[in-house]
């Protein structure tokens, strides 16, 4: 954001739900409250998991850009809960994609990669052993200090396609179009490393019963 915000030509109309230090409008993304075409291009950044209705939300997001405008979107994948109850939502890389069918796609992928996911997953095993919420802070601190080196291994694992199975988050980038994507089209932009006979091996595995 900070690259939008140093660009003097852009003229940036900044929402929430709540106040924030450069919040301009509150609102809601499922019903925004601006003109069909009103925009060249949306940011919906770490929004889109803590919404009860992604669809509805990207088609209000459709209704206010103008022909060929621009969509940049985050959201979580592999991230434990944040907002307690208001948290609602994970999206692989093409349960992403599917969200925004009916725009043509620019770029997408991982955002933060497995490193981050396992720096989150080391963290909220911490929490699980605490309740109060001093010993919370605690464990949070301690967390973050024991596990924050882990995302350096996402540098080098990126753009792996290892990382397509197991990122923290994915973003999208595209254009607003006319043609809608199909589930056919978006099967076969699987990016992962896993192979039809894992999937089919895993699925399909029988069951022990003890």
């Amino acid at each position: 954001m900070e690259s939008l915000l140093a660009e003097p030509r852009i003229e940036l109309v900044e929402t929430d739900v709540s106040f924030g230090p450069r919040t301009q409008l509150i609102c809601d993304a499922h019903d925004l409250p601006f003109q069909k075409h009103a925009f060249d291009a949306v940011v919906v950044q770490a929004v889109l998991q803590y919404v009860l209705e992604p669809s509805q939300c990207i088609h209000e997001i459709e209704r206010v850009l103008k022909p060929d405008g621009l969509v940049y979107a985050e959201s979580a994948f592999m991230q434990q809960v944040v907002h307690g109850c208001y948290d609602f939502g994970r999206f692989t890389h093409l349960g992403f994609r599917r969200l925004f069918r009916r725009f043509e796609e620019i770029r997408s992928g991982p955002v933060c990669g497995p490193g981050m996911a396992l720096a989150w997953a080391g963290q909220f095993f911490l929490l699980s052993f605490t309740k109060g919420r001093h010993t919370r802070r605690v464990a949070h601190v301690l967390g973050r200090l024991g596990l924050f080196w882990l995302k350096y291994f996402d540098a080098a694992l990126i753009d792996k396609p290892g990382t397509y199975d197991a990122a923290s988050g994915f973003y999208f980038l595209g254009k607003k179009s006319v043609q809608v994507l199909s589930d056919r089209e978006l099967i076969g932009l699987y990016r992962g490393a896993q192979t039809t006979n894992e999937v089919s091996s895993a699925f399909f595995a029988p069951t022990s019963v003890l």
